[in-house]
């Protein structure tokens, strides 16, 4: 027994204890500001309780253009719940401005760009906010996805358990209860193009081989090519690949992005956590949409190949093998 401040009578070991830990909070404090690895606005006090508990941050983006209100209100609300949210992004493509969303909430940050960035592009500006901050986890989510909070409690304990997934995908209903199939395989011209453009009975069986209908949905898979819907990202997988590329307006940039990830990472279907997806093809009902759709497909065969890609026939092989009987 020794004497400590205040001639308290305290065991030598708990004194060294008390020691080590007060000095690992101070290394942690003094970190803080100059390599911070929580959001620089936080306090001393927040930064050091985060450091100490391992409490992981995520940022969330949509992409607006013309959206309906409803829409962004019920996504802002679902945001309320997210203990762990440190920013939502609404990037605003239209051309006028919804100044009235920046004011809802201190964790809403509204950025309205005056002209139709595209769907890539405009999501990397929060994407790349999401890299200065030392956020862990980002997810990239259409206005017209409904998930709760415990959706992203469970994605977060997933990516934490596994620190080699780049990429969670839930599994993804229409509001009537049917499955969305959108789990593919990396996509042939014809696989894009045909589905597009032929009658239905010639390419039915290949659409529900290249969107692995006979996996059942309901089992985890490895999938080289996930909506851009609902991408529950690895941060730091995104700084190692890279973001979504610029080149295209819309469309192929989550095809892109899934398979450059998955090259090196799990881009996982997880059907243990499900969302409702609202979807409307918009590239079936307008020809300027379609037009748009062909135009950056084309970019994207162009980048991997037309009817040579041998990282597609690789892929695509293993993938069938292991989860289509």
């Amino acid at each position: 027994m020794f004497l400590c401040e205040q001639t308290l009578l305290i065991p030598k070991s708990c004194c060294n204890f008390a020691a080590i830990f007060w000095n690992a909070v101070v290394h942690a404090s003094n970190q803080i500001g100059t390599r911070s690895s929580t959001p620089a606005t936080k306090t001393k006090k927040q930064a050091i309780t985060d450091l100490l508990y391992r409490r992981v941050m995520i940022n969330i983006s949509v992409v607006l253009y013309n959206t309906p209100k409803e829409q962004v209100e019920r996504l802002i609300s679902t945001c309320r719940n997210i203990d762990n949210l440190y920013r939502l992004y609404i990037i605003d493509n239209s051309a006028v401005p919804s100044n009235e969303y920046a004011q809802t909430s201190t964790k809403v940050e509204y950025i309205f760009n005056n002209k139709n960035l595209g769907y890539g592009k405009a999501h990397n500006i929060a994407l790349k906010k999401s890299l200065e901050q030392h956020i862990d986890y980002h997810l990239v989510v259409n206005a017209d996805v409904e998930f709760s909070a415990d959706t992203i409690s469970a994605l977060c304990k997933k990516m934490d358990d596994e620190q080699d997934i780049a990429l969670l995908s839930p599994k993804i209903y229409y509001p009537n209860g049917e499955i969305q199939y959108l789990c593919k395989l990396l996509p042939t011209p014809i696989d894009l193009f045909g589905r597009r453009f032929l009658p239905e009975s010639w390419t039915l069986k290949r659409k529900e081989r290249y969107e692995l209908h006979r996996s059942g949905y309901n089992q985890t898979m490895d999938i080289p090519y996930l909506s851009g819907c609902f991408m529950f990202l690895r941060v730091s997988a995104l700084q190692d690949v890279g973001l979504f590329d610029e080149r295209y307006f819309m469309y192929p940039e989550d095809i892109d992005l899934t398979r450059r990830l998955h090259r090196k990472y799990k881009t996982l279907f997880y059907p243990e956590v499900s969302v409702i997806h609202n979807h409307e093809r918009a590239s079936y009902k307008s020809w300027r949409m379609t037009l748009i759709h062909i135009q950056n497909m084309c970019r994207y065969f162009n980048k991997w190949g037309w009817l040579f890609d041998r990282e597609r026939n690789n892929v695509n092989k293993t993938i069938l093998k292991k989860y289509v009987s």
